[in-house]
């Protein structure tokens, strides 16, 4: 990675303690009174849900912008700087254009050795950092300033009138048609497929303004959709841009082909990747700002037919609180899972396909059974978010830092808890097994379509049946579902074509007969569908079980003790989602598997139904 993307993702990062809230720093320092705090929170939600906290207390008149400005510096561990022009050296003002110091609101005030000090409005903006960088040749200091400070002091220097300042958010929520109509400039590098482009070019390209605007769009419009991921996908005479929301793919623009070589370099040089590189796969990484959140986005890049694929995973730190009670456990799978992760040794596995939530799970528990007596270590790829209270490492395979080879070190570090990112070979079952043999409760993930296939998975992978049965305690397969819009729901009633399906799975009968559907509104953006939710099958496995699985780890028996144990298999626990309205029918079916994998389903009768589904009253 470059200097200039590693100088602007430590400037964004720079502080690992978990920060205080601003509403929070601002009552501290005596500034704003608890009354006030919640008089501005409720104006925020019920009158301007779009602003930021600080903008919404400045509005009100509650606190002055400067005080505003000084305490999110402090937040994010950034200099706060009150200018005067006497404070600007002129060697320092001429190193950035005048147009460009109006356009953001900036001001550079100090050189010192190789790095220039500039004062900035918008000083959680990466994107407008980084711009700073390469337009100054150098590394970056970024103060933070009040808009008006900044402007004031730069008329006094350059004894002009400046233009009001880009706000970054407008500019990112604003029409697509205005924002293409910016991108097609004549002095654009258009590189054909076939050629061989200078990485000047690209690189020139990539900065070029519009360029950025339509990239910063892109990753804007994916925090405001709730994306999981951003595809950015060439096809002929364009590419489109489609954003993953609840588990489906939603295309939102549409630019001309000609801009992709450039958008694509822009991603590439954010993530410090390599640009002149374009047909081996690669792999980078970034944080930005949105507002007062950090984003981490994981970035892929793989050439295709008619150019490279860029899919970015966004990752957002400072997302709620994990909490299994929010993830759609009923209760009693609740408790047996908690009693699990209280298993002083062992093998706990959560399995399921890509994308399935497993991680989140297992961050929950984990968060659940942080204590000081224990030493919990994590070994992940990548470490997607920070788990206080927890050691957590991140797999580096091209150092030939592996899971097999993390856990083997591990071991040697005294831990009580461990949880592998996933098991994905042979080594790495075998010492997940060890270490469960030798006292350690072992937490990880596998690929496996339901529970019981678990258990021959790990077989397959060398695991000796025996050992199997003394070490492997429980394991969670799980699935997410879209839940149904609580704002646009409606009872429906089921089609001939679900009926069968239904049948099919249940053995010949049909457990329901109302459902539910989102018609679409306005706050699910007519999809009819919010979030999603959890469908889960929990096997625990008891003496009888451990017994039959050393005799016979074949997936049939399995499948034959759980029933024989009341098991409770994902489609039973869907079905219970679907008649409770969390959920629709065919949402579950497009999720669990095939007939051929699911056992019959054992219909709930209706006074044994819970009611712990229950929806919110709102979103």
């Amino acid at each position: 990675m470059s200097s200039t993307q590693t100088d602007t993702q430590q400037t964004m990062t720079r502080s690992n303690k978990p920060p205080l809230r601003l509403g929070q720093m601002l009552c501290e320092r005596g500034l704003l009174s608890e009354s006030q705090l919640e008089a501005a929170l409720t104006h925020q939600k019920e009158v301007a849900p779009g602003k930021l906290l600080g903008q919404v207390l400045v509005d009100m008149k509650l606190v002055q912008p400067e005080h505003i400005v000084e305490m999110m510096a402090t937040l994010l561990d950034i200099p706060y700087v009150q200018l005067t022009p006497e404070m600007v050296e002129e060697e320092a003002l001429a190193s950035l254009p005048q147009a460009m110091m109006e356009k953001h609101n900036v001001l550079p005030v100090a050189r010192e050795g190789d790095r220039l000090r500039v004062a900035v409005e918008q000083f959680t903006d990466v994107f407008l950092v980084e711009d700073l960088k390469r337009q100054a040749g150098c590394a970056v200091q970024v103060m933070a300033a009040t808009g008006e400070n900044i402007r004031h002091t730069r008329e006094a220097l350059l004894k002009t009138t400046s233009t009001p300042p880009t706000d970054s958010h407008q500019e990112s929520g604003a029409s697509l048609n205005q924002i293409l109509d910016q991108l097609v400039v004549d002095n654009l590098k258009v590189v054909e497929q076939e050629q061989q482009e200078n990485v000047a070019d690209l690189e020139a390209a990539a900065t070029d303004s519009p360029v950025v605007k339509l990239v910063n769009y892109i990753i804007h419009k994916g925090v405001e959709m709730r994306a999981s991921d951003i595809h950015i996908e060439p096809e002929d005479d364009s590419f489109r841009v489609r954003y993953r929301v609840d588990g489906h793919l939603i295309e939102a623009v549409r630019p001309s082909s000609r801009l992709l070589p450039a958008v694509i370099s822009r991603i590439k040089i954010m993530s410090g990747m390599d640009i002149s590189e374009r047909r081996l796969p690669q792999d980078g990484g970034l944080t930005v700002m949105i507002g007062e959140s950090p984003i981490d986005l994981r970035v892929s890049t793989m050439a295709a037919k008619l150019g490279e694929k860029v899919v970015m995973r966004l990752v957002n730190r400072d997302a709620a609180p994990l909490d299994l009670e929010s993830l759609g456990f009923a209760p009693e799978m609740l408790a047996e899972l908690r009693a699990l992760m209280r298993t002083p040794h062992g093998i706990v596995l959560v399995t399921g396909p890509t994308g399935s939530g497993k991680s989140t799970t297992l961050y929950g528990a984990l968060a659940e059974i942080v204590c000081e007596k224990d030493n919990i270590s994590t070994i992940e790829d990548p470490v997607e978010r920070r788990l206080p209270g927890t050691n957590q490492f991140q797999v580096n395979n091209a150092a030939g830092f592996t899971f097999a080879s993390a856990l083997r070190s591990l071991l040697r570090q005294d831990p009580d808890i461990i949880m592998v990112g996933e098991i994905r070979d042979a080594e790495t079952a075998k010492l997940a097994t060890e270490a469960a043999l030798t006292g350690h409760l072992v937490l990880s993930t596998l690929h496996t379509n339901d529970a019981p296939t678990a258990v021959p998975r790990l077989a397959n992978m060398g695991v000796e049946p025996y050992l199997l049965a003394a070490s492997l305690r429980g394991v969670l397969a799980q699935r997410l579902v879209r839940r149904i819009c609580p704002h646009c729901r409606k009872a429906s009633e089921l089609t001939a074509a679900t009926r069968a399906s239904l049948m099919r799975l249940c053995g010949g009968t049909c457990p329901i007969d109302t459902v539910y559907e989102g018609t679409g509104c306005t706050r699910c953006r007519g999809q009819g569908a919010f979030g999603r939710v959890g469908v889960f099958e929990l096997l625990r496995l008891n003496e009888e079980m451990l017994a039959g699985i050393a005799h016979d780890g074949s997936v049939r028996s399995v499948r034959a003790l759980a029933k024989e144990q009341g098991f409770v298999t994902m489609l039973e626990d869907g079905l219970e989602k679907v008649r409770q309205g969390i959920i629709s029918v065919n949402s579950l079916l497009e999720v669990v598997a095939r007939a051929e994998d699911v056992p019959t389903t054992r219909v709930q009768p209706e006074a044994e139904r819970s009611d712990a589904f229950a929806l919110p009253e709102n979103m």
